[in-house]
């Protein structure tokens, strides 16, 4: 199998491009999860997130947005606690924030996941060696316009490329 770079230098990352990574995710758990885990990424390497994604799940209670909605200051300084996870506040902060403006969009009658496909770009291939696009950044604009928060346009673009939604696997 062909990989760019950085899915060549661990077998987690391997395994990660292999079986994951530019493949479709449809369902807003999933999406969720990515949109937690990309804002835990920045600043960090990939490989650290993958490394600690299994207690992140334990941390939010599987990535269930209506579970981590509920969290509040207990939870938050019980989090900073877990050596397990990325102990950032803003980031933990971030990761209730988000899950609950997902459970505001599913009492509006809006799906996470079909928000977020709706900014798949006309030419899915485009912007390949892109750090974002005119798509990735009107999805930050409207995910933050409907209460999310550390969703900018470079990584809502690495979330594209992470869910399928632009096409960036090698051939």
């Amino acid at each position: 199998m062909n990989r760019p770079g950085w899915a060549e230098t661990s077998d987690l990352l391997r395994d990660y491009y292999d079986h994951e990574w530019g493949l479709p995710v449809r369902d807003t758990p999933g999406v969720y999860e990515r949109i937690t885990l990309e804002g835990f990424q920045s600043g960090l390497s990939w490989e650290t997130v993958l490394r600690k994604r299994p207690a992140f799940r334990q941390a939010f209670a599987g990535f269930d947005p209506a579970a981590v909605a509920q969290f509040g200051a207990a939870d938050v300084e019980r989090l900073m606690t877990d050596a397990s996870i990325v102990r950032n506040r803003r980031k933990i902060e971030a990761a209730i924030t988000n899950a609950q403006a997902t459970v505001a969009l599913s009492d509006a009658g809006e799906d996470l996941a079909d928000v977020v496909w709706s900014f798949q770009p006309a030419d899915p291939r485009g912007h390949v060696n892109a750090t974002q696009s005119p798509e990735s950044v009107a999805l930050a604009a409207a995910l933050k316009k409907r209460g999310f928060v550390f969703v900018g346009p470079v990584t809502m673009f690495a979330l594209m490329q992470a869910i399928g939604l632009v096409q960036h696997r090698l051939a």
